[in-house]
């Protein structure tokens, strides 16, 4: 089943508070995602001060209940709800009945029978307000606001008119018809439109044009009778057609104005979304987020970061571009600060709580969960516009979304370590506990066996016994000192004692505390004849060089030749033991270096390998700077190589 879609309208009316908090009761009891619209038309630049309060205080009771805050625009309220429903697939639209009645059978029809006309596949819930509305409309005398025109926009009209005028006097004399001289004064209302705002100068255009073009152009000229009796008729043509001309124009401008609004709306959300993508940290949400402020508003941001449950110092964003700086321990609106915080509600100038503050504060949340505060000044406490509120609602929706997403995906990074962690300490419990079972129990069995059998057992058997005793323990304390090796240096607590060693002698010494069992095999060493000086910690390469000797020693069978070689590579000496046992197969190779891997591969006396030794050797030769590889030997076999620097020094000097 669909998810149930709910969408309130928004308005200035004094009902619209209870409709927005109907709906929202309704998306609760639904479970269903809640939208506000506001369709904003060409008539709301006239919206008193008292209304505009009004709408944003309703837009923030929206967001405070949930619901995404969705600005469109165009003159037909009802096509632009009902084109919305259909994009965003709205199931549920919740609206208020107004006062406003049908009184003729030609009157408009009013808005809700609109919208069940052009979305009749939505249920429409319809909260009776006419009280409220009739109420407000009661104590609200009835006023005209006319937009008077600036003394500029005067001038421009007369001055189109008069060059109008002068064209039409010249067509005239032309002897052009009347339809020509016509267009040109409703080429000049058109202009007129266009360069001036608002509607007044428009239809003063089209007035002033019927008493120019009677006065100059009809008989008796400079006059305003005429001779003609279907001049009336013309005259009345022309105004309505030029007065038309002027309304649609002013309507397009309107809507141009909007249009652009929109785009450029558009387009800071659109490049905030494309920068907060890029942002890795916090920092740089909070810096992106007071840019795009600064964009909007052109003031300085303040903004407060959260981390964790507490909220941190204060960083101005002047908005001059300069770098940001924190805020004086003199600034007196730190009590503001909190309750926003802390009730995680704006507040501030132009608000009800402290209202004497200089700035408006606002939360930066995603439901409950709070991310910082933001501050921007308020000139003369002038309350944002709705276009304003409306995108500053929409960037901070889009930084508290950035910072979601960055803690959940630390939270995520975080998990997935102690994941990693617990499945590593799991591994290794259990391959000790299984692994280690068999040497503690023949140490434990041969033990007993000497202690209360010693007598009678001859002496080459008391010797094999002590020899397997002693096979085992070295064994238990090769394990314990990997463990304990890698530990140390992975942590960073041990620290590599380096020195310039002759490669030769490491290789020799090291060979002299390989495993026994190492002379059923043919080992042969290979360095060259030219000496190489190599800067490392003797202790820890010859760690390496018994690791992977030992592993060629107990993973090929008796009478196997292994080699090892050391050769110049550029500023690094290679070494490497090869062996020509049976391999390792290609699936494996990625995994040979993975801590507790072993391969599966069987061991001559039972005991399985822990995988600790190539992981130890890769961890000493990186903190040499070296690479370790593995390969494959001709015509089979393996060869396991490492990289370690060359010494400064030259030996042939």
């Amino acid at each position: 089943m669909p998810k149930e879609h709910i969408l309130v309208c928004l308005s200035s009316s004094p009902s619209n508070e209870r409709i927005v908090r109907m709906a929202g009761k309704m998306a609760q009891a639904f479970c269903a995602s809640l939208t506000a619209l506001y369709v904003q038309t060409p008539g709301d630049a006239d919206m008193n001060a008292e209304d505009t309060v009004r709408l944003q205080a309703n837009m923030r009771l929206g967001q405070q209940l949930g619901a995404e805050i969705v600005t469109t625009h165009g003159e037909d309220v009802a096509t632009q709800i009902a084109e919305y429903v259909r994009l965003s697939d709205v199931t549920k639209i919740v609206i208020g009945r107004s006062g406003i009645q049908r009184r003729h059978f030609w009157s408009e029809s009013t808005l809700t029978e609109q919208l069940i006309t052009l979305a009749p596949e939505v249920d429409i819930y319809i909260i009776p307000d006419v009280e409220a509305y009739k109420n407000c409309r009661r104590n609200q005398p009835l006023t005209i606001r006319p937009a008077f025109p600036t003394a500029r926009e005067l001038l421009l009209t007369i001055g189109i008119l008069a060059v109008t005028t002068v064209i039409g006097w010249i067509f005239l004399r032309l002897s052009f018809a009347n339809a020509n001289i016509i267009m040109v004064y409703l080429l000049g209302v058109l202009l007129t439109s266009t360069f001036t705002s608002g509607y007044t100068c428009g239809v003063l255009s089209a007035f002033l044009s019927v008493l120019l073009f009677n006065y100059f152009m009809t008989e008796p000229r400079l006059s305003l009778a005429a001779y003609g009796s279907k001049y009336p008729i013309t005259f009345a043509v022309m105004f309505a057609a030029a007065l038309l001309t002027s309304t649609l124009a002013a309507k397009l401008k309107a809507h141009a104005q909007l249009s652009a609004r929109d785009a450029y709306r558009t387009k800071l959300l659109f490049d905030m979304n494309r920068q907060l993508q890029k942002a890795e940290t916090p920092e740089e949400v909070y810096r992106m987020t007071a840019t795009q402020i600064q964009k909007l508003m052109q003031r300085d941001v303040l903004i407060y970061p959260a981390q964790g449950n507490a909220l941190l110092d204060g960083n101005i964003y002047p908005a001059d571009g300069s770098s940001p700086y924190s805020i004086p321990d003199t600034d007196r609106e730190q009590n503001v600060v909190q309750w926003v915080w802390q009730n995680r509600k704006r507040a501030g100038a132009t608000t009800q709580n402290f209202p004497k503050a200089k700035r408006l504060y606002l939360a930066i949340r995603t439901g409950q969960q709070i991310y910082g505060v933001v501050g921007i000044p308020m000139e003369k406490q002038t309350q944002p516009d709705a276009f304003t509120s409306s995108v500053l609602f929409s960037i901070l929706g889009e930084c508290s979304l950035a910072l979601d997403n960055l803690r959940n995906a630390r939270e995520k990074e975080e998990a997935a370590v102690l994941a990693k962690n617990e499945q590593l300490r799991a591994n290794l419990l259990r391959s000790i506990s299984h692994d280690l079972r068999t040497p503690l129990t023949s140490i434990s069995g041969n033990a007993d066996t000497l202690l209360h059998s010693y007598d009678v057992l001859d002496e080459q058997t008391r010797k094999q016994i002590f020899t397997d005793i002693y096979d085992d323990a070295q064994w238990l304390t090769g394990l314990v000192e990997n463990l304990l090796s890698i530990t140390k240096i992975v942590d960073g607590s041990v620290k590599l004692h380096l020195s310039d060693q002759v490669v030769d002698d490491i290789i020799s010494e090291a060979l002299r505390h390989i495993d026994r069992r190492a002379a059923e095999h043919h080992i042969a060493v290979d360095c060259g004849d030219v000496l190489l000086l190599a800067r490392m910690d003797a202790g820890l390469i010859m760690q390496v060089l018994i690791n992977l000797v030992n592993n060629a020693v107990k993973y090929t069978p008796v009478g196997s030749n292994i080699r090892i070689t050391a050769i110049p590579r550029e500023n690094m000496a290679e070494i490497c033991v090869s062996d020509n046992g049976p391999g390792i197969p290609n699936e494996l190779k990625e995994r040979v270096f993975e801590m507790f891997f072993t391969g599966g591969n069987p061991i001559g006396d039972s005991r399985r390998s822990l995988g600790l030794g190539l992981t130890l050797c890769q961890t000493i030769v990186h903190a040499h700077h070296g690479e370790m590889t593995l390969k494959d030997n001709s015509p089979h076999g393996c060869i396991f190589s490492f990289t370690i620097p060359l010494s400064e020094v030259n030996l042939n000097e």
